[in-house]
């Protein structure tokens, strides 16, 4: 079945599992498997968390928009924050790097991303933000 959502929140850590109980809500009618569902959730949950905290240094009076499309191949989503960007995508993307890993962070965001999509695109600019869209097949 076909559907689109859009949406903006605020950048608060509570809202991340908003987001996943909506996504999980959302899912159902297309009969996915419950690894599919959980897969996705994960995917989702690490793409907010890099904008909330990467993004805009856990601000929490700054927007978040995401974007979902739902067709019979395949749920598309993008994630995207108006923060401070990433200067290196490539760095980023490899596994342990953290940019705040004096904050305990695993650095392994991207890597869990894509291991758990189908697709994953990174597109970001410098003090501009970061726009990630997401793909996964049915």
């Amino acid at each position: 079945m076909d559907n689109i959502i859009k949406m903006t929140f605020l950048s608060k850590r509570c809202n991340i599992a908003a987001i996943r109980n909506m996504l999980g809500a959302l899912l159902i009618e297309n009969n996915p498997t419950i690894t599919f569902i959980n897969e996705l959730k994960t995917v989702v949950s690490e793409a907010v968390t890099n904008a909330i905290v990467h993004g805009y240094d856990n601000r929490e009076n700054e927007y978040v928009d995401l974007n979902i499309e739902i067709t019979p191949e395949k749920i598309s989503i993008d994630i995207i924050d108006k923060g401070k960007g990433i200067p290196d995508i490539e760095k980023a993307k490899e596994p342990l790097y953290s940019s705040k890993a004096d904050e305990e962070r695993s650095g392994l965001g991207f890597t869990i991303m894509e291991l758990f999509s189908d697709y994953l695109e990174i597109e970001s600019k410098v003090n501009c933000g970061t726009k990630l869209h997401i793909e996964k097949n049915w």
